[in-house]
C-alpha cells in the first residue's frame, strides 16, 4: 500500500490528463480524478470529490491536489464529511507538477506528510536556486558524482523522480548547484547523456539522499 492521491479540478479533462501523466511516473500509486461537475460542465462537484475520497480511503492516508480556489473549498467540504478527516491532507501546490512530485514520492514509499511536502516543494521551481548558505553551512555531509546513462538525459521523468524522493528526506541537496528538490530546477540543467551530476547533501539523511540519486542515475531511471 502507498499514500493515495486525489485530483480536484474544474475540468474533467484536466483531472484525467494530470492523472494519466502522473501514473506514468508512479505505476503503483492509486491516483483518482475528481474533475468537472456531475453534468459535464466546468466546475467542481462535492459528490465527485467525496466519491473519490471514499474510494481512496486506506491506512496510508490521502493527499489531495487542487487547481483553483473554489476547488480547495469543495475539497475541504468533502473532507469534513469523512468519518476520519485527519487521514486526508490538502497540498498547496501547482496541480500538474505538484501531482507528479507527489506521485513519485508516494511511489518511493513516503508517508502522507512526505508526499504533501514533495508536492509543495515544487513551488520553489518558480525561481530555482540552491539551498541558502544558512542551510548548507560547512562542507557537505555526503557527495557523489554520477554519469547520466539514459538516452534522454535529464528530462521530466528523471527530474521528477529525483525531486520527489529528495523532498521526502531530511536533507538539503544540490545537483550541479541547483536545488535537488526542484523538478524544474533540475530540468534547467540541460544535462544530456554522458553528463556528470555532482551531488552534495547536508543533514541527517545526506548519505541516503546521495545514494538515492546515484541509484536512479546508475539504473538509467528505468529507461533505455
Amino acid at each position: 500500500m502507498t499514500v493515495r492521491l486525489v485530483v480536484v479540478s474544474h475540468s474533467e479533462k484536466i483531472a484525467d490528463g494530470a492523472v494519466e501523466l502522473a501514473a506514468q511516473m508512479a505505476p503503483d500509486v492509486v491516483i483518482l480524478p475528481a474533475g468537472g461537475t456531475d453534468d459535464g460542465r466546468i466546475g467542481t462537484s462535492l459528490e465527485k470529490v467525496m466519491a473519490a475520497l471514499e474510494q481512496a480511503a486506506g491506512d496510508d492516508g490521502i493527499v489531495v491536489l487542487t487547481d483553483l480556489g473554489s476547488a480547495v473549498m469543495t475539497a475541504e467540504s468533502a473532507v469534513e464529511f469523512l468519518p476520519d478527516p485527519d487521514t486526508v491532507l490538502l497540498a498547496d501546490a501547482p496541480l500538474v507538477e505538484g501531482l507528479v512530485a507527489a506521485a513519485v514520492a508516494a511511489q518511493a514509499g513516503a508517508d502522507a506528510a512526505g508526499v504533501k511536502q514533495a508536492a509543495e516543494a515544487v513551488r520553489r521551481a518558480a525561481a530555482p536556486e540552491a539551498p541558502s548558505e544558512a542551510e548548507t553551512v560547512g562542507p557537505p555531509d555526503a557527495t557523489g558524482d554520477f554519469e547520466l546513462v539514459n538516452q534522454a538525459g535529464m528530462h521530466a521523468r528523471p527530474a521528477a523522480k529525483i525531486a520527489g524522493g529528495i523532498s521526502g528526506l531530511e536533507a538539503e541537496v544540490t545537483v550541479n548547484g541547483v536545488d535537488g528538490a526542484s523538478m524544474t530546477g533540475l530540468m534547467t540543467l540541460g544535462a544530456g547523456r554522458g553528463s556528470i551530476l555532482h551531488v552534495e547533501a547536508w543533514g541527517p539523511d545526506a548519505a541516503k539522499a546521495v545514494k538515492y540519486v546515484g541509484g536512479l542515475v546508475e539504473a538509467g531511471f528505468g529507461e533505455p
